[in-house]
């Protein structure tokens, strides 16, 4: 993972539930806003919390363009791009920060 690049991330307030796509240009920044509820509005709601899946782009225009097109997905594409890169659902925070597999 490269530290400062930009990406598209799934958020789960746990397996199988509510979800949240976002895009940054600083993933373990953005993702650590969360995990601290310092964002206001639908993830601190909902306690939105676990990363899930992420995915990082060449240029910040290439990371939106997927942004809005993982937006438009209906909810059960979304759950399986999750389940084919992370069956279990582990939260991501410990790869993208270099403490696990990646």
């Amino acid at each position: 993972m490269t530290a400062r690049a930009p990406a598209v991330y799934i958020l789960a307030s746990q397996r199988n539930g509510t979800l949240y796509v976002g895009v940054t240009s600083d993933l373990v920044q953005r993702i650590w806003q969360h995990r601290q509820g310092e964002t206001d509005g639908f993830t601190r709601q909902y306690a939105i919390k676990q990363l899930v899946y992420y995915e990082q782009h060449a240029s910040m225009a290439d990371a939106i363009l997927r942004e809005k097109q993982l937006k438009k997905w209906n909810r059960a594409w979304k759950l399986r791009l999750i389940e084919q890169h992370n069956p279990s659902w582990r939260d991501l925070w410990d790869e993208i920060i270099g403490n696990g597999p990646g």
